[in-house]
């Protein structure tokens, strides 16, 4: 076969999977229909979860190097009241304000390192697939392999081939978004990034925000805007310069100068989720398995951890040691966070609609974010942190593991760097205990677990804890890393 995995699609979701699986040692195909990199800013933050998971895979660095901001707080539905991240015992509790292209840059980086590159201008045109093998059809000739990942966004050819239902709402209003460089800015624009920005507000329901995403010296800025009873007959089709030119002027006066539009395009408020993550031997994966209203930054976020969750599973079937089932349980765990984050992008539509009612949700949900426990809630789940997976048994099975400082001076989360499962344990017996699963589980002894009220916790390759002792470790072993070297 030509590889192992063929991944189409090299934004953060196709990147992210292709680093996980190329990291475990299978061969890896990465193909994307565009010319190369656009360079365009696209999403603009990093959430604490997805921060996190780049620590695991020592990327984050990388990342923050880059970086123009870390923001302190999120909203939700752009309400008065910020939603703090500091309730989850997280080491990164802020977002990463930096745009999706230098995120891009960073795993490009470390995925060149493992001997992986993008196959540009590698447009899929076919798929094929039977109970060995897929094949994808790209440039008038055919490659095999045994699975295949659709990471080719929200018009993603992979789930239409597959025909995966798409279920959803339609979209029924469009806004605008833009990086422009600006030159002579009116009085009130943001000057530095934030999460409030610099909004307007009209009585008709139309709205627009900008604020700066550059540095200092280039002066470009973001931003969003939509027209009420504007009509868009073609999202795909290009945003005229003027028309950008002339919302910034309309809604920050028309002394704002725009020396120039670096790209624009549309967004709506249209909401679906795939059906299924899997089919056969093909799997669904960022846009082209969840697409929202971009609100609170989730989109880029949710894809880079459906890929870490799909990437060591598949991994490890390609290796060989898979469990029966390890496969099934990406869709059975992604896709109701999935659905969730649907959930909350929708709850977001309603608070942001015009009417005396909306007005009046708006007015009790301020007040309710105001309450501690509330706002951790919508913070936890705006950010990723909150996310629990139905693994079996109490907490903290299923949760994340937090990060901790170790006797030698690393944190834990440098344990994760190979890609492997991690044993943390004050007893020496379970290490030796799991010694046959070597080269899928590194155990480490240390002399306590901080916050988790145990003396040992498995911890699966993407950071979720899987086995607290209290039952026979040696039976989540077999669970999650199959069956142990003879």
């Amino acid at each position: 076969m030509d590889a192992d995995v063929i991944v189409v699609g090299a934004g953060p979701t196709g990147l992210t999977l292709a680093h996980e699986l190329a990291l475990a040692g299978a061969r890896v195909a990465l193909l994307d229909k565009g010319p190369g990199r656009t360079g365009e800013s696209r999403a603009l933050n990093l959430h604490p979860r997805t921060a996190e998971m780049l620590a695991l895979r020592g990327m984050l660095d990388g990342a923050e190097e880059q970086a123009r901001a870390r923001l302190e707080t999120t909203h939700f539905a752009h309400l008065p009241v910020p939603l703090t991240l500091d309730g989850w015992d997280s080491r990164y509790p802020y977002q990463v304000a930096i745009p999706q292209a230098e995120v891009e840059n960073v795993l490009e980086e470390h995925l060149a390192a493992l001997g992986v590159r993008v196959q540009w201008n590698s447009e899929v045109t076919g798929i094929e697939q039977d109970e060995e093998r897929v094949r994808v059809q790209t440039g008038g000739k055919w490659i095999e392999a045994r699975y295949l990942a659709g990471c080719d966004g929200g018009r993603s050819f992979v789930r239409k081939h597959l025909g995966v239902e798409f279920p959803g709402l339609d979209a029924r209003w469009f806004g605008t978004v833009s990086d422009v460089v600006l030159g002579i800015t009116a009085e009130g624009i943001a000057t530095t990034w934030d999460t409030k920005g610099s909004p307007r507000m009209r009585p008709d329901g139309s709205f627009a925000n900008i604020f700066p995403i550059g540095t200092e010296s280039d002066n470009v800025y973001r931003i969003f805007y939509s027209i009420a009873d504007q009509v868009i007959d073609d999202q795909r089709a290009k945003v005229p310069e003027n028309e950008v030119i002339a919302a910034i002027q309309e809604f920050y006066g028309s002394d704002t100068e725009v020396k120039e539009v670096r790209w624009a395009s549309r967004f709506s408020d249209a909401s679906r989720l795939a059906e299924h993550y899997r089919v056969g031997r093909a799997f669904l994966a960022g846009d082209a398995a969840h697409v929202h209203l971009p609100l609170g930054g989730q989109g880029l976020n949710t894809g880079v951890q459906d890929a870490m969750n799909l990437g060591w599973k598949l991994a490890a079937e390609i290796a060989g040691w898979a469990p029966e089932g390890l496969l099934d349980t990406y869709h059975g765990e992604r896709h109701p966070v999935g659905a969730a984050v649907l959930t909350n992008t929708r709850a977001q539509v309603a608070l942001g609609q015009k009417g005396i009612e909306h007005e009046a949700l708006r007015e009790i949900f301020t007040q309710l974010i105001k309450l501690p426990e509330a706002n951790r809630l919508l913070g936890g789940a705006i950010s990723g942190l909150s996310i629990r997976y139905d693994l079996g048994g109490d907490e903290p099975v299923g949760a994340r593991l937090t990060d901790f400082a170790l006797p030698d001076g690393r944190w834990a989360s440098e344990l994760f760097h190979q890609g492997h499962g991690v044993l943390l344990t004050t007893r020496t017996e379970l290490v030796a205990e799991a010694a046959p699963w070597t080269g899928r589980v590194d155990a480490v002894e240390v002399p306590e677990l901080p916050g988790l009220g145990a003396e040992a916790v498995l911890v699966r390759p993407d950071g979720y804890i899987c086995w607290v002792a209290g039952t026979p470790l040696t039976e989540a072993l077999h669970r999650w890393f199959g069956a142990a070297r003879t």
